[in-house]
């Protein structure tokens, strides 16, 4: 395997106000333990298969640096383990934007956090392997 495989660029990254306005506004969303994951089939401005934003709330994590070692967590799981779901979307040659919420109210370990991101991705990779209605 390439090293450039395991990288997670900007441009990977969900930073576009219009986007997550629209994920969160009319995407389809499924819980998988820790995470809550809702995605959105979607133009991007990016010419990436899929771009993706990581959120922890303030008000189960008031102090900054639990949801920051949270997210970090959690983005390191999803680097690692988002081949399958590149895969898919290079071969249906489509584009999603992903926003996976950390809906735990306690800190987890990173082995519970990537056990939770493994189950989310593969869910979502059965999801948009499913025939639309």
């Amino acid at each position: 395997m390439n090293t450039d495989d395991f990288s997670f660029p900007k441009s990977e990254r969900l930073c576009s106000h219009n986007v997550i306005n629209d994920v969160f506004s009319s995407g389809k969303a499924f819980v998988c333990y820790p995470f809550r994951v809702i995605y959105l089939d979607t133009e991007l401005p990016q010419d990436v298969h899929s771009q993706i934003l990581f959120s922890v709330g303030k008000r189960k994590f008031k102090r900054a640096v639990h949801r920051n070692l949270l997210r970090r967590r959690s983005k390191e799981a999803y680097r690692l383990h988002r081949q399958g779901l590149q895969t898919l979307l290079k071969e249906k040659n489509q584009q999603i934007a992903i926003a996976m919420v950390y809906i735990s109210s306690s800190k987890m370990s990173y082995d519970s956090i990537e056990k939770g991101m493994i189950k989310a991705l593969d869910k979502l990779c059965q999801k948009l392997s499913e025939p639309n209605d």
